[in-house]
């Protein structure tokens, strides 16, 4: 069962951004993983604030968030956190440029002890509106920065190595006690790496990465919205000095389809039939999703824009949860030319609506007539 974000973080439906806001920081300083080390609730708890706050800071998916839940919020770029990295990343600047996550704990914005963590990468991927009720796998080439091939990503050049900070000693911090606290913050002189470079490699500057064009494989899940950001974690820049890479985002962008709309999991398809087909019912061949022709039934009487549902003709639930209906909508065309024939017909039929008006029809005229009375 989906926890409720309100409660996650102590506040009520119709509080205030300040108070939203006041509410994570607290929570976010009281359960940060340096002040509880090893424990796993707190880290915990630590994630679930931050994934309360994404979506209550933000006014958009708040709003669908309250209408309809955690399912409200597919498609908005709504985040689950797996790592602290992404926390720093989105929320450090509302510590005031991170200097609680950063001058408290000496971790932020995805630097880690040791060296910082690497670039997050996002790219944008369009796909065609059928690949998404199977799913696709896309091939895509990005220029990333990759471990340096000459000093392999140490940045010291060949013959060389890097030798160890002497003002923090290698650790890559420097701590300072005050009152309760002990304030840990990355060493000025190595900045945080734990090492310095004395002889650069002449390819990558000491850097220890060079530009790199890189071919990869993205799996795109059936059922997947327009405007979702997939997270393919580790597919972004490699870190300093071993830490972890960055990760890559993909916005994906759905073309749309000629005949096809979609509405959630439902695709809708407007098919048009004649009077006549609409009046006598009919048999028609409608396309599909998987790209075949099915036939359906048109029912006597059918109306213009009433819906014949084919079930589990949609698209799959991206979460696993069935397929939505492909969905008919059939618009009556009232002929705009008639032959001789036609209209000597119809003139025909005319006559005899008059002699046998509907019961509909019949309601609606007595209502006019009480409403001029």
């Amino acid at each position: 069962m989906e926890e409720d974000y309100y409660q996650v973080l102590g506040v009520g439906k119709n509080a205030s951004a300040d108070e939203i806001k006041k509410a994570y920081r607290k929570i976010a300083f009281d359960h940060h993983p340096d002040r509880n080390p090893g424990n796993k609730e707190a880290e915990q708890r630590f994630k679930k604030a931050a994934e309360a706050y994404d979506v209550l800071s933000d006014p958009d998916k708040k709003k669908r968030y309250d209408q309809y839940g955690i399912e409200g919020l597919r498609g908005t770029g709504a985040r689950e956190y797996s790592n602290f990295e992404d926390i720093f990343d989105a929320f450090g600047d509302i510590f005031g440029g991170g200097s609680i996550f950063e001058d408290f704990f000496g971790t932020g914005k995805g630097q880690k002890r040791g060296g910082r963590r690497g670039a997050s990468l996002k790219c944008d991927i369009e796909i065609d509106f059928k690949e998404v009720a199977a799913g696709a796998e896309k091939k895509l080439e990005l220029m990333r920065k990759e471990a340096c091939e000459t000093c392999r990503g140490t940045g010291a050049r060949e013959g060389t190595s890097p030798v160890s900070c002497t003002y923090c000693r290698g650790r890559g911090e420097v701590q300072q006690s005050q009152g309760f606290f002990t304030l840990r913050t990355a060493c000025p002189k190595c900045r945080g790496n734990g090492k310095i470079i004395e002889s650069p490699c002449g390819k990558c500057g000491g850097t220890g990465r060079c530009p790199k064009r890189s071919t990869i494989t993205i799996q795109i899940p059936a059922g997947v919205e327009d405007g979702t950001r997939l997270r393919l974690s580790g597919q972004g820049e490699p870190g300093e000095n071993g830490a972890a890479p960055g990760d890559l985002y993909c916005d994906i962008h759905v073309k749309p389809h000629p005949i096809f709309k979609r509405q959630g999991d439902d695709v809708f398809c407007e098919v048009p039939i004649t009077f006549a087909q609409a009046a006598l019912g009919c048999t028609i061949d409608v396309p599909t999703l998987r790209g075949n022709v099915i036939q359906i039934k048109i029912p006597k009487g059918t109306q213009n824009n009433e819906i014949v549902p084919i079930r589990g003709e949609g698209f799959p639930n991206v979460h696993g949860y069935g397929r939505g209906d492909l969905k008919i909508q059939v618009i009556v065309e009232v002929p705009a030319k008639l032959n001789a024939r036609q209209e000597e017909l119809l003139r025909e039929f005319a006559e005899l609506e008059k002699k046998n008006v509907s019961s509909r029809q019949k309601k609606f005229f007595e209502k006019m007539k009480t409403f001029f009375e």
